[in-house]
């Protein structure tokens, strides 16, 4: 069977993942595994339920190394379990069949590739870390607006004073004012501080 793997760092708001399941279809997967996790992490629960679920012979497809990996130590693992299982395993336009054992030059070019997606995601690690570094020598605030009292939606005020009386629990509050408990509790706080 051809398992399709997918993988998008941030949530679906603001990254797509269905070019990605498109071209694994395109490509044979029968089935896609997907999620929205960072490439670096190494317990992925889809990723963990692909590895489990194959068997001898199977393959597995993904769009290109950084999708299914940007960690050396796991793309080491991933091999190991391709060869071990006889996996084929199809990256991109790159493919290797790992039924009668991988060839050192083939595995030597994955682990580059695998090299090449860690190295580029240290890079933009340290790009944000500059950045923020150059914002904040300017000046620049970062991180959420300071926000004032007098700025407070108005459902705050509406339900205030029955919430002080003991009426509303935090709970009831919150949905009342159709906003999270955590920024209830902000809210509250710059209530009863200012």
């Amino acid at each position: 069977m051809t398992f399709g793997y997918a993988r998008c760092s941030t949530t679906e708001t603001k990254q797509n993942i269905d070019r990605q399941k498109r071209e694994l279809k395109a490509l044979g997967a029968e089935h896609v595994f997907w999620e929205y996790a960072s490439g670096a992490l190494l317990r992925r629960p889809e990723l963990q339920k692909l590895l489990a679920v194959i068997k001898p012979g199977d393959t597995i497809v993904c769009t290109e190394v950084t999708r299914l990996t940007r960690s050396v130590s796991q793309l080491c693992d991933i091999i190991a379990t391709a060869e071990e299982k006889q996996l084929k395993l199809i990256i991109g336009d790159y493919t290797i069949d790992c039924s009668s054992g991988i060839n050192p030059m083939t595995e030597a070019t994955l682990l580059i590739a695998g090299v090449f997606a860690s190295l580029e995601r240290k890079m933009t690690i340290e790009r944000v870390r500059s950045g923020i570094a150059t914002a904040r020598a300017k000046g620049i605030r970062l991180g959420r607006p300071h926000l004032r009292a007098d700025q407070l939606p108005a459902a705050v005020y509406k339900y205030w004073d029955r919430y002080k009386r003991g009426e509303l629990s935090k709970i009831e509050y919150a949905k009342l004012c159709g906003i999270s408990r955590s920024t209830l509790y902000r809210y509250i706080a710059l209530l009863t501080d200012g």
